[in-house]
């Protein structure tokens, strides 16, 4: 077995993992980054294909956290995470919630001036930026839907920097942070699983990992660490910590965006190429409309969750968008890893209130679609009928059932929460785990509730910040 030393060892290479990595290395530290996915060239797939579902996401996709209705999500298995799959839309953490949250669970140095500075700083260093010139039919969709109903809707800027033409490249991990982290001398293992963490006394001394490259050679190796900061996200941060002993308050507490979805069909061709910026916000931060993606599979997996004659109504998808309605949820899940299986066990039960809120949702997503043009709308409840009036909404209410809506969610936080209050976190305001001395999560995980939105914004600056603290005390 072969063993490799460092100062400081990074698992997981997504936005809170590429953080810290880039802020360790660039202060001079010796930092190693391990990734379990694959390093797969940002440009060597088809955004949002099957190609890329294949090559970048965990179990190509297909991921549930079990309850009635089970909730499907997707996670980015690879150098950068979830960033290489996402929409990479960007929204700052509410100041709101920031104040809620440091107060509830008494987190130091969580104010919104302190978290707007972090965010400052990475969004001039990623180029987060608004689309130059008008929005893509897909997105103004939602714009002209809003306008019509006199609700508030804004564009989301994104991690996506355009050139001159007005071309946009998503600034992903994989393109920014990781090779600012490499360049400044951080040393990258990808294809590498974390087993267990090597314990001694208070203090993590280390990792054993088993190597999957794809030349078929798997090796074991030991990884000797002065400083553990584990980013695998809110499943699989957890899930090795659980695998490593750590049990106190780390798993359960998973919190969720429950999302419903519309295919919608228009007079006119949708756009299919990248997903609308424009969010529909007349009933944020507790239920947000926006757009999906929405190519030829995507649509067809729409249909396929309603009452559609699939093979018929599948003749001019490509005037078919997807379009969803997202929930901040009363429920909490859990993470849980089983001996025995590779993969940990998720769950995730909604209330009653949460069904009600999802089902308000659609028909709001409804009446923006139809307000904005659309002829059909195909819900993602199974036996809910077809819709092509605003009379007709109201037969969808009573449809959004445990046995029949069809959800989803790429939102997951909430497993390892940050704060001084030792009986509901799971470590201290910077990440630390409670009870050890160098072991630290700085990812999706810390976040003690679903903000509403995209969370990349707050993960990677709470991360910044973590970091900050880490090179003060450390």
């Amino acid at each position: 077995m072969r063993t490799v030393e460092t100062d400081i060892l990074v698992i997981g290479s997504g936005a809170g993992g590429a953080v810290t990595a880039a802020a360790l290395s660039a202060a001079g530290r010796s930092v190693t980054v391990v990734e379990e996915g694959p390093w797969v060239d940002p440009d060597a797939h088809e955004p949002l294909s099957l190609d890329e579902m294949v090559a970048k996401y965990r179990h190509r996709g297909a991921s549930a956290a079990l309850g009635a209705p089970p909730v499907a999500f997707a996670e980015g298995r690879c150098v950068g995470g979830s960033t290489e799959i996402n929409s990479g839309l960007w929204h700052r953490l509410p100041p709101d919630l920031s104040e809620e949250w440091r107060g509830r669970y008494r987190i130091e140095d969580f104010t919104p001036s302190t978290l707007d500075r972090y965010a400052e700083r990475i969004e001039a260093e990623l180029t987060v930026s608004k689309l130059p010139g008008a929005p893509p039919p897909s997105s103004a969709v939602l714009e002209r839907g809003a306008i019509k109903l006199d609700w508030r809707a804004v564009e989301f800027a994104r991690v996506v920097s355009y050139d001159g033409s007005g071309r946009g490249t998503k600034q992903t991990m994989a393109r920014t942070l990781i090779p600012k982290a490499v360049s400044a001398g951080a040393r990258l293992i990808p294809d590498c699983r974390v087993v267990k963490l090597l314990r001694e006394g208070d203090r993590v001394v280390g990792a054993r990992c088993r190597r999957h490259p794809e030349d078929g050679f798997v090796e074991d190796l030991t990884i000797r660490a002065d400083h553990v900061f584990v980013c695998g996200g809110a499943i699989h941060s957890p899930a090795l910590l659980q695998r490593s002993g750590f049990r106190a308050n780390i798993g359960p507490g998973l919190k969720l965006h429950p999302t419903i979805k519309i295919a919608a069909r228009f007079p006119h061709p949708v756009d299919h190429r990248d997903v609308p910026m424009h969010r529909i916000t007349e009933f944020a931060p507790n239920l947000t409309i926006g757009g999906s993606a929405s190519r030829r599979g995507h649509v067809a997996m729409a249909l396929a969750e309603s009452s559609a004659e699939h093979a018929k109504d599948m003749d001019g998808w490509e005037h078919i968008g997807v379009y969803y309605a997202a929930i901040r949820s009363e429920a909490a899940g859990r993470v849980v890893a089983v001996p025995g299986l590779r993969s940990p066990v998720v769950t995730y039960r909604l209330t009653e209130a949460d069904l009600s809120r999802l089902a308000r949702g659609l028909i709001h997503l409804g009446e923006a679609l139809l307000a904005a043009g659309a002829t059909e709308l195909y819900p993602s409840v199974t036996g809910a009928p077809v819709v092509r009036r605003p009379d007709e909404l109201a037969g969808w209410w009573d449809t959004v059932t445990r046995t029949r809506a069809n959800l989803m969610t790429v939102h997951m936080t909430s497993t390892v929460r940050i704060g001084e209050d030792r009986s509901r976190t799971g470590a201290d305001s910077y990440g630390r785990v409670w009870g050890t001395t160098n072991l630290r999560v700085n990812d999706a995980a810390l976040l003690p509730d679903a903000p509403g939105v995209n969370p990349q914004a707050a993960i990677m600056a709470i991360a910044a910040r973590n970091c900050d603290h880490f090179l003060a005390n450390a």
